[in-house]
């Protein structure tokens, strides 16, 4: 089958799919052979790079289903406006940081809806981090210190990433690709969430 021809039946799947997640374009090295999954270990012996980040065409403007998560969206409202901070900010990195899931857990350790690591719940007052509204309360709080230090949302929204001490050593947003790709999404979604 040739690559165009996988490349139409892969995009045709896409079209009809209610699918929220990365599709991945893995390529045999030896072979050359390219394949596109959702699912990036399916083929260990094959070189899998993100193809499609959860495809836009998909993504609501309001951004999520909150019955799935028993998230009431006015809070995103409210939290907000506790903080002075845009709702559509928070829904973006909220988005971006746990697709909404207030049980998500990350590799590195960072916890719920707006994937707060254990020193910095603590830091907010965060005792249950998987409480969604306790999470986005943290989440706001410790947003706006960033806000205020940093007085520059691509740097404050950077330090949320990837810790305010390496904003701090970079002079800017860190060299790194998770970040900078982290500051871009966050970016994209808040401007469709407006």
């Amino acid at each position: 089958m040739s690559k165009i021809l996988k490349l139409l039946i892969f995009l045709l799947i896409l079209g009809f799919s209610k699918a929220y997640a990365d599709i991945y374009k893995c390529e045999d090295p030896q072979t050359g052979e390219v394949i596109f999954t959702n699912f990036k270990g399916v083929f260990p012996e094959k070189i899998c790079q993100v193809y499609v980040k959860e495809p836009r065409k998909f993504i609501s403007k309001t951004g999520f289903s909150s019955s799935y998560y028993n998230i009431d969206e006015r809070w995103f409202n409210e939290v907000a406006q506790a903080y002075s901070l845009d709702p559509a900010l928070l829904k973006a990195i909220a988005k971006v940081e746990s697709s909404f899931n207030p049980k998500a857990v990350s590799p590195k350790g960072a916890l719920g809806l707006m994937q707060l690591m254990p020193t910095t719940a603590e830091l907010v007052g965060v005792s249950n981090p998987f409480d969604p509204l306790e999470s986005l309360k943290g989440g706001a709080l410790y947003l706006k210190k960033l806000l205020e230090e940093f007085r520059d949302l691509e740097l404050a929204l950077a330090a949320y990433n990837a810790g305010p001490e390496k904003v701090r050593l970079y002079k800017g947003i860190p060299p790194y690709s998770e970040t900078q790709n982290y500051v871009r999404t966050v970016l994209y979604y808040y401007n469709l969430f407006k």
